[in-house]
């Protein structure tokens, strides 16, 4: 029977990834992602899982922060939505994981990196085929200023791994093939894909869920919520295109409107050029204003 619960769910995300009981799937999935030189042996979970909550409540900390043994500060994430300003809120949280390590009288070497990791079902960079983006404070010839904060993009939507093949794909390949199709996989199945043991120790938290009613009423009520949070912004810029589209249609009719009056009056001023710089209000009045010298003139 197949596990039916996806971990592209925030709550069912954290249970495997930011669980202080199965610590061995947060430290492979940051292995697998990182690559870091010094390898990640040990996190410890600094906000364990809140239980209680429903799915309007939308202060409940779904997010993963971890430290590891190095003292690297590591947030995880999971987003089935591109929110406004997603880029700013992730380089915000940065930020502040980063400078608010410091008390007063501590040094700035005191301070540890910190790691914002980011899993998105939908991508920030459609026209990028990369499965995994990562991004650090370089200049322009990429020189590396420092590595204390990074930000990482993990595409789902970019991941061209199949079943067939998934047994030899990378091992951060396997966590994205894991995340996306895990719900429609049995224990069994996951354990023949997946040659690690995390694997199937992952897939054993998710079934756990659907196995014990309170979590999986949890689990429901957030699909819910992030279900109807992509069908409001999916709503949204729908609203906004058609917004445009008219404006676009009044924009012209109001710029064909000026330029015959333009032409009739015999003033070249403002141009084409500057007209275009102009918003909706601005045309209407110009439109008005030019009406009004021509109707003056022909009294």
């Amino acid at each position: 029977m197949a596990i039916g619960i996806s971990p592209t769910v925030d709550f069912a995300f954290k249970l495997v990834f930011g669980s202080p009981e199965h610590t061995r799937v947060t430290i492979h999935f940051l292995n697998a992602l990182l690559t870091p030189r010094r390898r990640i042996t040990s996190v410890q979970i600094q906000n364990p899982f809140l239980g209680k909550g429903n799915e309007d409540d939308k202060l409940s900390v779904l997010d993963i922060l971890a430290v590891d043994q190095d003292g690297r500060m590591l947030n995880i994430e999971m987003q089935t939505t591109l929110p406004a300003g997603i880029s700013q809120r992730l380089v915000y949280h940065g930020a502040r994981l980063y400078g608010g390590q410091l008390n007063e009288g501590d040094r700035y070497s005191a301070l540890h990196p910190a790691i914002i990791i980011c899993v998105l079902t939908m991508p920030m960079y459609p026209d990028v085929e990369e499965l995994h983006l990562e991004f650090r404070l370089r200049d322009i010839s990429g020189r590396i200023l420092t590595d204390d904060l990074q930000i990482h993009l993990l595409q789902l939507s970019k991941l061209g791994v199949t079943a067939e093949n998934v047994s030899t794909a990378s091992a951060i390949e396997q966590w994205a093939y894991f995340i996306l199709n895990a719900e429609r996989l049995t224990v069994e199945e996951v354990r023949r894909l997946f040659p690690d043991q995390e694997f199937t120790e992952a897939a054993g938290v998710l079934e756990m869920i659907s196995k014990t009613p309170e979590q999986q009423l949890q689990y429901d009520a957030r699909r819910k919520f992030q279900m109807d949070e992509a069908a409001r912004l999916e709503y949204a810029r729908d609203e906004g295109r058609q917004e445009g589209l008219q404006e676009g249609r009044q924009q012209g009719e109001l710029l064909g409107q000026i330029g015959i009056l333009q032409s009739i009056l015999g003033l070249s001023q403002p141009s084409r050029e500057e007209l275009s710089t102009y918003d909706l209000s601005q045309l209407s009045a110009l439109a008005k204003q030019l009406q009004l010298q021509l109707n003056n003139r022909g009294q």
